[in-house]
């Protein structure tokens, strides 16, 4: 676009904001176009036009949450342009001129990250959300809220919540608009930084009203919770980021298809297609209906015989995925394609096949790490028509974060996203927020797969589990059969992440990386996936652990980021059926020289990789069955005992 382009559209935008804002401010001229009961303005879009499940939702929290006008969401690039000009307006967003139609947001301090303490299902039997745990115990498998609870907290924060404010109705898709794999939800909220973000990161707007016509969606309701009245005028919001953290919840009411969210603007907490909806409330539908929805990445491997795979693969949060998922492989010949960067919603078809979408259209990718070292393509996909959050700025109108050293010129001073200018590191506070983000659309990955938006799907023939395990847990191993590999999701552990609540580097249990994501009970979920051996017509894949981190004497044992591609190459071998393995205690592990190590440029010391120490497993046992027995109980499946009771004996006789 041209610079007359830009100025004519800049002055369109302006135009229309202001009639848009003055109508805002003048209920009075749209008294003829409301019902006289409405206390509220519909600024933008036609609210006759809403299917009338859709309408009732809306009227029905309008009058409890109050807003003074009420915005439908169309998804259009005009809206886009006035989203955009209130947030920068509103002191919410400035550009960073270095890109093209990239942002900046800096959240309240108090705001940064996912709030799973005050994350809560609620369900009318307490075990159809948590297992049972050891008395004494406190359970980290979801939290659970009783109906009536759940009910004072709500109502205690919702009326008037609005006040002041615009409600925006956001119609989205998770999934490719009409795809048999998608689900729809609306969304209500007073942030026109989700509306903004949800935008990029869901298929938003008039098409999926289309599409739903009066059919089930999703309920989603969320507000910053700091209503605008003459008795808030004097209060203070940091960063123009209006938020409640003492009163923030998230809630999902899955036996009303219900999630709330009140307190938080931020990420996971407000952007409800996201982990609420997609995986949470998502876990619970794929239950009921008979799939999957996961923490999972998807890819598509390419070997240098044109042959080509699709991989589901599951890591906590900050620990590589979205690395792996958009890897340049340095194996040659062989190719990676992205579907998705962080969750897989999954199905048997009609001929036992596992198809795979990524319910999600953009990435909420973690800043700190990501670089053109270990991500390149990342760092091409954010160029433009991205939003940064809690990151560093640059003075020449850029970004900057831990792990963009190499990247930063020498005559570019830093501020960071406390403000401070002139950053530097030997101030001893990051330049950005260890769980900064990027939101950005998935279309502009340089190696966005061709059918990632295909409605039904592409064929998954490997599951993968990783996690950050710096010591006893080798590179590559897959499971003895599916029951085996359940259990491997089941026993997943790793470092913890900034993306929460959680400081330092504890090496947590984390299973099927789900764990602050669970809808319901872990026990009934592991039920869910053992279900599947059970039908003969379901084509089961091959399950795998990986585990890039291990550490030696002198640091990390394996070179990791592209090189990563030599274990894929031995993964899509394996589902080949290549007799390349040998079995091992704890699953088959590739024979010597079966993992491709030409052209390295670094030596590693496979032995060490791939060792097995007999006191590590030992313990890893002891551990894993404390785990199951305290925070699993009664509710573990006697499928998963029995795979402990084997990798123990496993472990005392063979290693």
């Amino acid at each position: 676009m041209g610079v007359d382009n830009k100025t004519t559209l800049l002055q369109s935008t302006e135009m229309f904001a202001s009639h848009y804002l003055k109508e805002a401010a003048s209920s009075a001229k749209y008294a003829s176009k409301i019902d006289p009961q409405r206390r509220y303005d519909i600024l933008y879009g036609n609210i006759n036009r809403l299917p009338s499940r859709v309408r009732y939702f809306v009227e029905e929290n309008a009058k409890v949450c109050q807003p003074d006008a009420v915005h439908i969401c169309d998804g259009s690039e005009k809206e886009r342009e006035l989203l955009y000009y209130i947030l920068q307006r509103d002191g919410t967003i400035r550009p960073l001129p270095k890109y093209e139609n990239c942002w900046l947001a800096n959240t309240d301090p108090a705001d940064v990250a996912r709030v799973e303490s005050r994350t809560f299902i609620s369900t009318h039997e307490k075990y159809d959300t948590v297992p049972h745990t050891k008395e004494g115990v406190k359970g980290t498998l979801a939290n659970w809220m009783s109906p009536e609870d759940m009910e004072t907290a709500l109502d205690a924060r919702f009326p008037g919540c609005m006040k002041g404010r615009t409600m925006y109705v956001i119609p989205f898709s998770m999934g490719p608009v009409g795809s048999p794999l998608s689900k729809i939800g609306i969304q209500l909220t007073d942030s026109a930084y989700v509306v903004a973000s949800m935008g990029v990161m869901t298929r938003m707007g008039s098409k999926v009203i289309d599409t739903l016509k009066d059919g089930e969606f999703i309920k989603c309701l969320h507000s910053v919770g700091r209503p605008i009245t003459s008795a808030s005028s004097a209060e203070v919001v940091k960063n123009s980021w209006p938020c409640n953290p003492k009163e923030t919840i998230v809630a999902h009411l899955p036996e009303r298809n219900e999630i709330c969210s009140f307190g938080s603007g931020y990420g996971g907490n407000s952007l409800l297609g996201k982990k609420c909806f997609a995986l949470r409330i998502g876990s619970i539908l794929a239950r009921r209906e008979g799939w999957f929805a996961e923490h999972m990445l998807i890819m598509g491997v390419e070997n240098p015989k044109g042959e080509k795979k699709y991989f589901a693969a599951a890591f906590p949060s900050a620990c590589g995925k979205t690395n792996l998922a958009m890897m340049e492989p340095t194996l040659p010949g062989y190719k990676v394609t992205c579907v998705g960067d962080d969750i897989a919603w999954m199905r048997f078809d009609k001929n036992g096949q596992l198809r795979a979408i990524n319910p999600e259209a953009g990435f909420f990718g973690v800043a700190p790490g990501t670089s053109m070292k270990t991500n390149p393509n990342a760092m091409r996909t954010i160029e433009k028509n991205t939003i940064f959050t809690n990151v560093a700025s640059t003075s020449d109108g850029g970004v900057y974060w831990e792990g963009m050293e190499e990247e930063l010129p020498d005559n570019v001073s830093t501020t960071s996203w406390l403000g401070v200018h002139d950053w530097h590191k030997s101030m001893g506070k990051p330049a950005a927020h260890p769980n900064s983000r990027f939101c950005t659309p998935a279309s502009q990955c340089p190696i966005i797969d061709d059918q990632w938006e295909s409605p039904e799907g592409v064929p998954i023939e490997g599951i993968i589990f990783g996690g950050r395990r710096p010591e006893g847990v080798p590179l590559i191993y897959e499971a003895f059969d599916w029951q085996h590999g359940v259990f491997l999701g089941a026993a997943l552990k790793s470092e913890a992440t900034a993306a929460a609540e959680h400081k330092g580097k504890v090496v947590m249990h984390d299973p099927f990386a789900m764990r602050p994501f669970f809808g319901y009970n872990f026990g009934h979920y592991l039920d869910h996936w053992l279900s599947f051996q059970e039908n003969p017509k379901c084509k089961l894949p091959k399950v795998f652990h990986v585990n890039w981190f291990r550490k030696g004497s002198s640091g990390f044992l394996w070179p990791g980021f592209g090189e990563n591609s030599r274990v894929l190459d031995w993964i899509f071998r394996r589902v080949n059926g290549e007799d390349c393995a040998v079995k091992s205690a704890v699953g088959y592990i590739p024979k010597e020289g079966s993992i491709d190590l030409s052209g390295l440029k670094e030596d590693v010391n496979m032995n060490e990789l791939f060792n097995l120490p007999k006191d590590f497993w030992q313990m890893e046992v002891k551990e894993l069955g404390k785990y199951f027995e305290e925070q699993v109980g009664e509710d573990l499946p006697p499928k998963i005992q029995q795979e402990l009771k084997k990798l123990e004996q496993r472990v005392n006789t063979e290693l």
